[in-house]
């Protein structure tokens, strides 16, 4: 039974994880709801209730600068890392506010397939 009170879309794009401002791995977004998100990734590195920065660019003209958010880690397994926003006002950024759009409008090209794994810097 899942009990998530946010529903997950899923999506595929491109993220960069920093710790404390440094590069420390490259994953796929997997899913996204108004919570946090999914990132499939090889890299086992960091630690619960980490704080994070993810970045990605959108791929649209209208957001050509790559946009960041803060995130905690509150989940990693195998197939990779489930984040949290790092705070209500974070998920409600411009920032999280365009990437559910960008998601939304891009999943429908997303084939239904299983997981695979990213490597990692």
């Amino acid at each position: 039974m899942d009990y998530r009170q946010n529903k997950r879309m899923p999506g595929r794009l491109t993220l960069l994880i920093y710790r404390r401002g440094l590069l420390v791995a490259t994953g796929m977004l997997r899913n996204i709801s108004q919570r946090g998100l999914f990132i499939s990734t090889n890299c086992q590195d960091l630690d619960l209730n980490q704080k994070l920065e993810i970045e990605f660019r959108l791929h649209d003209p209208d957001a050509p600068e790559p946009q960041r958010v803060s995130a905690v880690l509150v989940h990693k397994n195998s197939r990779g890392l489930g984040v949290e926003f790092a705070s209500k006002e974070q998920a409600d950024s411009p920032e999280v506010r365009s990437l559910l759009r960008w998601v939304k409008s891009t999943n429908h090209l997303i084939p239904r397939t299983p997981y695979f794994r990213t490597a990692a810097l």
